[in-house]
């Protein structure tokens, strides 16, 4: 494999200086689909000339393709000089929690107020069209507002959407526009881990509770599958809900959604390919045991890895029936 081009940049405003320093093999990129933001570590060679904070702006660019952009948030140093930092990209700032009151609005146009009230920039943010006729988010993180959102998008219309950070431009994809063509078969994984679960996201009995705000009154709304219940036992999913108009179907849409028992697959040491981040979707062809997969498979967490010479990638992937 030809060496590497990288080319990490550090820029301290304080200072008006910019610094391209030594870094010792093993920078880490990682990002994760949902509630976590992107993540860069990496260590530098502390001398003389480079001087940086938390805050600092910091810059990747691979065989002059731009990575990743961010900020530096944590910094530990040895004795012998050598400075490990982690930086995040813009999703860090939407661990801030608030209170949003909003009513008929597109998840896309909630991203688009929320990014303004934080000085956020935005890049390509796909129109999710879907209207939320109201909601009420106390005292919650802007992750998971927007998680919400999404989630009453994906419930009434089938459609899935991934935020992510494009080098210092917030986007909103629908993954179905994030697939990434490269096979991952035996030949490209020599090793993988894959994992049967119905211990989390997997619900066969739905709860939904409405209650009327001035007459108190409660109705509730359920589905249920009495096939899984005979083979699992009653795994009940329960939540508030502040419209009654939708609540039978979005019962019965949460049942299909949550009444499967989850996969997840990982798959560590592959050849690294830039275009793959969590929320892309890859071709996978493997004898899983339970089932063969020969299927596209959604990236939940992606970690790339470079060195001088040596480009590499680990992933964890969900899909077909088991996307969560």
């Amino acid at each position: 494999m030809n060496d590497l081009n990288i080319k990490l940049i550090i820029e301290n405003p304080d200072t008006g200086k910019v610094y391209a320093p030594l870094v010792e093999e093993g920078i880490k990129w990682t990002t994760d689909r949902e509630g976590t933001a992107g993540s860069l570590e990496f260590s530098v060679i502390k001398d003389n000339i480079i001087n940086f904070q938390e805050g600092n702006r910091v810059e990747l660019y691979v065989n002059d393709t731009p990575v990743f952009l961010g900020f530096v948030f944590k910094k530990s140093r040895t004795k012998d000089g050598l400075i490990s930092v982690k930086a995040y990209d813009q999703l860090r700032y939407f661990k801030n929690k608030d209170t949003y009151i909003y009513e008929n609005m597109t998840a896309s146009q909630l991203l688009k107020m929320i990014a303004g009230d934080f000085s956020l920039f935005t890049g390509d943010i796909t129109d999710t069209k879907y209207v939320i006729p109201s909601c009420i988010e106390d005292n919650t993180s802007l992750f998971d507002i927007i998680k919400n959102a999404l989630d009453t998008t994906l419930l009434n219309t089938k459609e899935m959407y991934v935020l992510y950070d494009d080098f210092g431009k917030l986007a909103l994809k629908n993954i179905g526009d994030m697939r990434v063509p490269i096979k991952i078969d035996e030949n490209i994984a020599e090793d993988f881990d894959y994992e049967t679960s119905i211990d989390s996201e997997t619900y066969n009995k739905i709860k939904l509770l409405y209650e009327d705000d001035e007459t108190k009154k409660m109705e509730v709304f359920t589905a249920k599958s009495d096939h899984t219940i005979k083979r699992w036992g009653v795994l009940q999913y329960f939540e508030k809900i502040d419209n009654r108009d939708n609540g039978a179907i979005m019962a019965e849409a949460l049942l299909k959604l949550y009444n499967n028992k989850t996969r997840s697959l990982s798959i560590n040491g592959i050849m690294g390919d830039l275009r793959v981040r969590a929320g892309s979707q890859v071709p996978v062809f493997l004898n899983l045991g339970d089932i063969i997969s020969n299927n596209w498979l959604i990236v939940e967490k992606c970690t790339h890895t470079f060195k001088q010479n040596e480009h590499t990638m680990d992933i964890e992937l969900k899909g077909g029936e088991y996307i969560a």
